[in-house]
């Protein structure tokens, strides 16, 4: 027996969806918003670059500023130190001149120490001997 089957021809494939046009506008409206959220954003951007560049800027400036203002007060500096060691070094010689003016003062007052006061006659006994000699001379 012969199937009806075979004599039904088989469903046609079903045919694309025409797209509504309730769908079209939302996706329409929806691609205009993402352009101009990307426009802003691409905007933003080039605004947070250009803050980026003006504060690079500006950071340079300062740090060019601030080397050279201790560049100057290095110098500054050093040449107070020389300064300073030079009259530290006028104030050692005068205190030394001054320390040797005492001690001959304290000699010439006849206040030095023992070991001073036998060179001192040592000294003295060969300025009379020079002394008698030349009178000697002399005569």
């Amino acid at each position: 027996m012969a199937t009806s089957d075979s004599s039904i021809p088989p469903l046609p494939s079903p045919a694309p969806l025409a797209p509504r046009k309730e769908n079209v506008t939302p996706i329409g409206s929806k691609i205009a918003e993402l352009n101009e959220s990307r426009t802003e954003l691409l905007n933003r951007i080039q605004g947070l670059k250009q803050d980026l560049q003006n504060w690079r800027t500006k950071l340079d400036t300062q740090v060019t500023i601030y080397r050279d203002e201790l560049s100057q007060l290095k110098k500054s500096l050093n040449t107070e130190v020389e300064q300073l060691r030079s009259e530290f070094q006028e104030l050692r010689t005068t205190l030394q001149q001054q320390q040797e003016d005492v001690t001959t003062s304290l000699k010439n007052l006849g206040l030095q120490d023992s070991t001073g006061d036998a060179k001192e006659v040592q000294e003295s006994k060969v300025e009379v001997k020079e002394e008698d000699s030349e009178k000697t001379a002399e005569n």
